[in-house]
């Protein structure tokens, strides 16, 4: 099988044809933390350095630096965060019980350690989150393993960072209507709910933030192809080969996966995938949508230079504030009309079966020929 180029280059790791592996001295840690820094004060911020940085060895290396580095890959303003969920966010929503229970049962998500009065704080925060991206874009559906995301990236960048970047992720990377499946926890999760070491869901966090959003698919395709034997050695069942699949070794090569999912999404993009899979690439807004998505980040200002002009804007605001009664008034509405801005109609949950296991169908189905078409479907 001709699933990886020979000898190909990707994120400091060397793949060899019969599968071996050699590392390539990698630039540096020093070096490394001096390019993002550099990228991030560029003007416009270099932003396809901190793609490179962050799918690349180790990833963005610190929780400092993700808290500086993810908003700008989501093309977010720091200085333009929503507000804090008031007290009415929890009344009268639909959600509200499921939301509750889910982020009760979530106390495995928190590092070992956590003060119980903190993680309390912090649930408390998550239900608020969740509820105010919600009720905020009422199209978008609540599902379960939702709050999985929530708690990742509240641990990283804080409350109202997180209702910002739950809210871009929930219109351009996750997606609806799929059945169930072996990987739908990895998908719907971004793997968070099925590893136990929080470095390891950071370094996939990274990755994904700064890629595609299908590409939690072709890590899924990775890792059924990095367990090939075991899947083979497994009884044709359907029963049998889902039990083996839907748990994840904790023990992955998460840097050698990172490369090779890379490496599959090179050699089989989105759009021939949806060729393949009959699927109308306008009906994909994963597809459709994720161009402009990604230009329009590359024209992000540099911090220093957003506070600078939203101090300007602060100060201009506050002196028309003075001269017009009225302004103070329309405030609150001209802020819910940035909040929806760009705002899509999607639905939450995982996205349509053929479009879901494309990229992990079309790659097993690499080295799985000779199991016959009808075993390979009951794969999936």
């Amino acid at each position: 099988m001709n699933r990886l180029k020979k000898k190909k280059q990707n994120a400091g790791v060397e793949v060899n044809g019969n599968g071996s592996v050699t590392r390539e001295p990698d630039c540096g840690r020093k070096q490394k933390l001096a390019e993002i820094h550099q990228a991030l004060i560029n003007d416009p911020v270099d932003i396809e350095t901190l793609r490179r940085a962050a799918g690349s060895k180790g990833g963005l290396l610190t929780d400092e630096l993700r808290r500086k580095v993810w908003p700008k890959l989501l093309n977010i303003n720091v200085y333009d965060l929503p507000h804090k969920p008031g007290r009415d966010v929890r009344e009268n929503h639909k959600d509200f019980n499921q939301v509750v229970l889910d982020v009760r049962r979530s106390m495995k998500r928190f590092p070992k350690g956590m003060r119980a009065s903190e993680r309390a704080v912090l649930q408390e925060q998550m239900i608020d989150i969740i509820l105010e991206v919600l009720k905020h874009t009422p199209q978008l559906h609540y599902y379960q393993g939702y709050h999985d995301v929530a708690v990742t990236l509240l641990l990283v960048v804080g409350e109202r960072m997180t209702i910002a970047m739950l809210d871009t992720l929930s219109n351009h990377h996750l997606r609806a209507e799929v059945g169930t499946i072996f990987a739908l926890s990895w998908l719907i999760t971004w793997y968070g709910h099925v590893l136990s070491d929080f470095k390891h869901t950071m370094r996939l966090y990274d990755f994904f933030l700064a890629s595609h959003p299908l590409m939690p698919i072709y890590l899924a395709a990775t890792i059924v192809l990095h367990r090939e034997k075991e899947v083979k050695k497994t009884e044709c069942d359907m029963a049998m080969v889902h039990h083996l699949l839907s748990r994840i070794p904790q023990d992955l090569p998460y840097e050698l996966l990172i490369g090779q999912a890379q490496d599959l999404f090179d050699q089989y993009p989105p759009s021939l995938l949806a060729k393949r899979a009959a699927l109308q690439p306008r009906k994909s807004l994963s597809i459709s949508t994720f161009q402009a998505f990604q230009l329009a980040t590359l024209h992000q200002r540099p911090d220093s230079v957003l506070k600078r002009l939203t101090k300007a804007q602060d100060s201009s605001t506050s002196r028309q504030a003075s001269r017009y009664s009225g302004l103070e008034a329309a405030l609150p509405q001209e802020r819910g009309q940035l909040w929806g801005k760009g705002n899509r109609m999607v639905k939450m949950a995982v996205w349509g079966l053929s479009a879901t296991l494309g990229a992990a169908v079309f790659a097993v189905a690499q080295t799985a020929m000779d199991w016959g078409p009808e075993a390979l479907l009951q794969l999936f």
